[in-house]
């Protein structure tokens, strides 16, 4: 497996660039009001010295090691590391090598549980050891597919929490996944928080997009051979080449969820909504480290065949720039747009039009004139308008599936309004007049003022 993830604690440092007050931890956290080990003077300097011995070994760029070693040295001398806590001591040793190493995957967490399976003996219990560890971990996620809706107007919806890779059953989880996705008019795939995980699943995920063989990207291990991926040829979901794809990513998008939006942005493949990525492209092993360490060492770099380089310490940067908060409602509105323009048929386009005005009202809020408000309350029919300090208010008294009102949100200044919890129903305010639209039909119902 090559992994391509960045921890729950290398990213508060990615974020903020600097070490955090408790180091979170990755998979399977470990609280300080958890941790009862204490560290001797020995085992701390035991755990420096693994640290520098499996950078020597192993790092990626040897050019960088003298530097990485010698801020460690400076700081064992100027005492910094004498702490008792295994997180103090995981937090300050993260911010020194990556401050050194300027490698968003150089970082050191304290997982006593991973520890201990990574160092499973061979002859221990089936299933203990890490690859177990990690295989139970993805079960309990659903190989990091943590959502899946249709939005209004047939857009697909994934959510991708993290990238999991078990062999012969990931795979089918994303085979599920993409058949799903497959009966959308567009697609949106959602990476905001994605940390990262197996380069396997990304070429899984991103060969659905491109053709059989095309050369996906290439990675480099100093003192050995290069890796190639390509898009698979088997796919037992079929292809969706030249669906609308939009990915959603953010600052807590990192390492192999950086890989999938960059092929997406590289290929051609979609657009990319939402901000800036974390900058996270180097592939990491995971190196245990007793009492209970687990150091993240860079040995591999990946070289995208389009770009001849990849997104190390920039980042990759969204076509359509918002929020994280905004992301998929900008999306989703970007996707109605396109399809609305690109479809002729009425009955399709008055779908799509009747969810863009929704995601519009919400991406940018609209204030009826006050002469609107101040008009509206009054009994219309079986229906009754009340203003509160909120705004309005519509119920149906005596109706069994409407027992209680429901807030009416703008969707235009010029009275439309939508019914919480109702997407059927829309409200239209005019002078002594309730207009109720409905979805489907293409002029109101008229309900004067009793």
């Amino acid at each position: 497996m090559r992994l391509k993830l960045i921890s729950a604690a290398a990213m508060a440092l990615v974020l903020v660039g600097g070490p955090t007050a408790a180091e979170a931890q990755v998979r399977t956290p470990v609280t300080e009001a958890k941790v009862t080990q204490v560290l001797s003077p020995v085992q701390r300097d035991a755990v420096l010295s693994a640290v520098k011995a499996a950078y020597q070994k192993a790092y990626v760029f040897p050019e960088k090691t003298p530097a990485i070693l010698a801020r460690l040295d400076k700081a064992k001398a100027a005492r910094r590391y004498n702490v008792e806590n295994p997180n103090e001591l995981a937090g300050l040793l993260t911010s020194d090598l990556r401050e050194a190493s300027q490698d968003s995957h150089a970082f050191i967490e304290y997982n006593p549980q991973r520890y201990a399976a990574a160092t499973m003996p061979a002859s221990g219990p089936p299933g203990q050891d890490l690859a177990g560890f990690d295989a139970a971990a993805a079960r309990r996620d659903n190989h990091g597919l943590t959502d899946m809706r249709i939005l209004a107007g047939n857009v697909r919806y994934l959510r991708i929490a993290g990238f999991h890779w078990i062999s012969d059953e990931t795979g089918q989880a994303y085979d599920e996944a993409m058949r799903f996705l497959k009966g959308g008019d567009a697609v949106i795939i959602d990476l905001r928080g994605n940390g990262g995980g197996a380069s396997e699943a990304v070429q899984y995920l991103v060969s659905h997009f491109l053709k059989p063989g095309t050369l996906e990207i290439t990675f480099l291990h100093a003192g050995r051979e290069p890796v190639q991926t390509r898009a698979l040829d088997n796919l037992p979901a079929g292809r969706m080449l030249g669906k609308p794809l939009y990915v959603l990513i953010d600052q807590g998008s990192a390492s192999a969820a950086e890989s999938f939006a960059y092929d997406v942005q590289q290929f051609k493949l979609g657009k990319l909504v939402g901000s800036g990525t974390a900058g996270a492209a180097n592939n990491n092993d995971f190196v245990p480290i007793a009492p209970g360490f687990m150091l993240s060492v860079s040995t591999g770099r990946p070289v995208h065949p389009v770009s001849k380089t990849n997104w190390e310490g920039t980042g990759v940067t969204p076509e359509i720039a918002t929020s994280s908060e905004q992301a998929q409602d900008a999306a989703h509105a970007r996707a109605l747009r396109e399809l609305l323009a690109a479809n002729p048929d009425p009955s399709v386009g008055a779908d799509y039009t009747w969810a863009l005005l929704a995601l519009e009202a919400r991406l940018h809020p609209v204030t009826p004139p006050e002469a609107t408000l101040q008009a509206a309350p009054g009994t219309y029919g079986k229906y009754v308008v009340t203003a509160e300090k909120d705004g309005l208010w519509i119920a149906r008294p005596g109706h069994p599936l409407w027992p209680a009102p429901r807030h009416l949100t703008p969707l235009t200044n010029g009275g439309l309004f939508a019914v919480d919890g109702v997407d059927m129903l829309r409200i239209g305010l005019k002078p002594n007049t309730l207009e109720l639209w409905w979805k489907g039909e293409a002029t109101p119902r008229l309900l004067t003022r009793d």
